[in-house]
């Protein structure tokens, strides 16, 4: 079982995929985009915190430039639904920090800037993941509220900080520009206002 890795960045795809030599022997681990970000450009050495997968047809590695973002990864395979993908897509778009955050505010919004994961899956993501990273218990009748009506329903209408989400996500804004800009929001406004001003933190921020 490999559990780390430390030699050459050989190759990096824009795709997460990354060819490490340690020891004149080439290492391919899929890697979620912040680790991606940090591990720069090709020839350098760099370290990673390995998580690896074994099924009948395949070994597959997954790295990580911090202990902290394999812990998570691992706490979402755990999760009911989640395979390595949706785990490395959900750590592509919260870091651990971030992750432990929406968890802590019940935010099922903030998971659902997750490509593919709707609200029913994030408000179950939020009810597994809640007690393994967070360290408290979920407010089930919180999430169930954000995910439906109480009934089972879909919410009649989305909440004024996720419209803000959405508008600021059709233009053309990345998933962590409009997770910081929206982080501090309240939850009820004029959608116009909130928009202005979560555009402001993102002019500030740049």
């Amino acid at each position: 079982m490999i559990g780390s890795l430390r030699g050459r960045l050989v190759e990096r795809t824009m795709t997460g995929q990354v060819l490490l030599e340690v020891g004149g022997v080439g290492y391919v681990a899929l890697v979620p985009s912040g680790t991606l970000a940090r591990l720069g450009e090709p020839g350098r050495e760099v370290h990673l915190h390995v998580s690896t997968q074994v099924r009948e047809d395949a070994i597959t590695l997954y790295g990580f430039s911090t202990r902290d973002e394999r812990v998570c990864f691992e706490a979402l395979l755990a999760a009911q639904g989640v395979g390595p993908a949706l785990a490395l897509a959900v750590l592509s778009v919260h870091g651990p920090d971030a992750l432990r955050r929406a968890l802590a505010e019940d935010d099922v919004d903030a998971l659902c800037l997750v490509p593919g994961v709707g609200r029913k899956t994030a408000a179950r993501l939020l009810l597994d993941l809640k007690a393994r990273l967070s360290g408290s218990e979920p407010d089930v009748e919180a999430v169930v509220a954000a995910s439906t009506d109480g009934n089972g329903a879909a919410p009649a209408g989305p909440s004024p900080r996720s419209e803000v989400r959405a508008a600021l996500a059709s233009l053309g804004y990345g998933p962590d520009e409009v997770r910081d800009a929206v982080r501090d929001l309240p939850d009820e406004g004029e959608v116009g206002a909130l928009v202005k001003t979560a555009l402001s933190r993102i002019g500030a921020a740049r």
